[in-house]
């Protein structure tokens, strides 16, 4: 790797270092406070340096992408990391969970998102994607003391170990057919005269996307999902929840702009995998009572809408499916991040009877709770409801006019149980426990979810601009 391709890696290098010397510092000085301030401010200048020093290159050893759209990313995935970092400061000091192994974790998470993201290379993709990973399988387990957390953890390292199984072997079958690991070499070299993938490459195709599936929560992949978040702390649900499904998403639209036709021949695969991951999700949330596994069940519904926009494969649906993982990562984050806000010594709000009556108690944050809510939902005026319109424009426009019709019953459905949500916060009939007052920094991540989604409901263009000139 040449000086060239390490300057244009400098927002992931301050990541890695940083994180590195932050695991080290907190070895022998555990005042968390000082650790996690570090750690906020790395994230921060990450995030400033990806959006202010012009890389030197466009790929950084054949292996990934230096462009716009990858630096958008890193920005987007190193202020997640500072925000989840706000959002556990207090989880680290109530649990008594050495602070530099947190803060060094996050970081080191931050960084796989931000190459995922911008992966050319298949073997960049498996990398990657198997950095964060290994970070969610040490955080997912960290709690000690809740009796869910070890559980959530084997699962998701059993259902990693499977996807990353596909996912290996889909990546030896493309190398095997092609000779080549570059994306665009090797989607060339698979298809046939045709057009039409050769059936080594279809195979190799369809393992990657199970692997995908279990990673994102595709129905049917996604039984690991609410007992996972259920067990994970919320802070730590709030980044499994949107950073590492949303890197996924934006490296899949980084292959798709490179794959060219060839997805043509899995047209029919996506196309039952979106409809039945939106049906499945709507549905399993609606009998949920306890808030994490609803929100899990949501995620679920909502990766299949973006699968809608990524099976248009025209650049309008990969504007629109970028501009709605934006949106979703603000507001589920927001949503997880409420619930890390009210946690005490006693936990977490999560079942429907400690929340029937919390707005009373708490109603700043339960409105911005209902608020983020309701832009999940895809309610009018929302960042939610711009989200899911482009979707289903784009891909009417496509001519997927039966996938739209799903989506929007799904839609419908989910606004259910959003409101069911939105009216146990406000019922009266049974006086809520009074929850923590949450921290300064809690508070200001929740102002920062409540308004993005608020400014992006009502002012859309910029961000969609500002994508439609990024996509690669």
């Amino acid at each position: 790797m040449s000086l060239l391709d390490l300057l244009a890696l400098l927002p992931v290098l301050i990541l890695v270092f940083a994180a590195t010397t932050i695991l080290m510092v907190g070895a022998w000085y555990r005042e968390p406070r000082p650790l996690i301030a570090g750690g906020i401010l790395t994230a921060l200048l990450a995030a400033l340096a990806a959006g202010m020093v012009a890389p030197p290159v466009s790929e950084i050893a054949g292996l990934f992408s230096a462009g716009g759209y990858a630096r958008f990313f890193t920005i987007l995935w190193s202020l997640l990391a500072a925000a989840g970092l706000m959002l556990g400061g207090r989880f680290v000091e109530d649990k008594k969970i050495g602070a530099g192994e947190y803060v060094s974790l996050l970081l080191y998470g931050a960084a796989g998102m931000a190459l995922l993201s911008s992966a050319t290379h298949l073997l960049g993709l498996f990398l990657a994607l198997e950095t964060f990973t290994l970070v969610f399988y040490i955080l997912i387990a960290c709690n000690r003391d809740c009796e869910f957390a070890a559980e959530a953890g084997l699962k998701y390292l059993l259902m990693g170990a499977v996807a990353t199984g596909f996912m290996a072997f889909g990546i030896a079958l493309i190398y095997a057919s092609t000779g080549s690991l570059a994306l665009p070499d090797a989607m060339t070299q698979l298809t046939t005269v045709s057009g039409e993938l050769h059936a080594w490459g279809l195979l190799g195709w369809g393992m990657i996307l199970i692997a995908v599936g279990f990673k994102i929560s595709l129905a049917p992949f996604h039984l690991w999902t609410p007992d996972v978040y259920q067990g994970a702390p919320a802070p730590v649900a709030a980044l499994l929840a949107t950073g590492s499904k949303g890197a996924v998403v934006a490296a899949l639209v980084g292959m798709l702009a490179a794959s060219g036709p060839i997805w043509h021949d899995l047209v029919d695969l996506i196309w039952l995998l979106a409809a039945l991951t939106m049906l499945v999700g709507a549905f399993s949330a609606l009998a949920q009572k306890n808030l994490k596994r609803l929100l899990a069940y949501s995620s679920v519904t909502h990766m299949g809408t973006l699968l809608v926009g990524l099976l248009c494969q025209t650049s309008e649906g990969l504007a629109a499916t970028t501009f709605y993982v934006v949106v979703y990562v603000v507001a589920s984050f927001g949503a997880f991040a409420v619930i890390a806000s009210f946690a005490d010594k006693r936990g977490e709000p999560m079942s429907f009877d400690d929340l029937r009556g919390l707005g009373y108690r708490h109603p700043l944050r339960c409105a911005v709770l209902v608020l983020l809510l309701l832009s999940l939902a895809g309610l009018p005026a929302t960042a939610g409801f711009m989200a899911k319109f482009t979707i289903f424009h784009a891909a009417l426009q496509s001519g997927y006019i039966g996938l739209v019709v799903i989506g929007v019953f799904a839609s419908v459905v989910s606004f259910a149980f959003y409101l069911r949500v939105a009216m146990l916060l406000f019922q009266s009939d049974k006086p809520a426990s009074t929850w923590h007052v949450g921290s300064p920094l809690e508070h200001a991540v929740l102002a920062v979810c409540s308004s993005a989604v608020l400014v992006l409901g009502l002012f859309p263009g910029v961000l969609f601009d500002l994508i439609g000139r990024l996509l690669p």
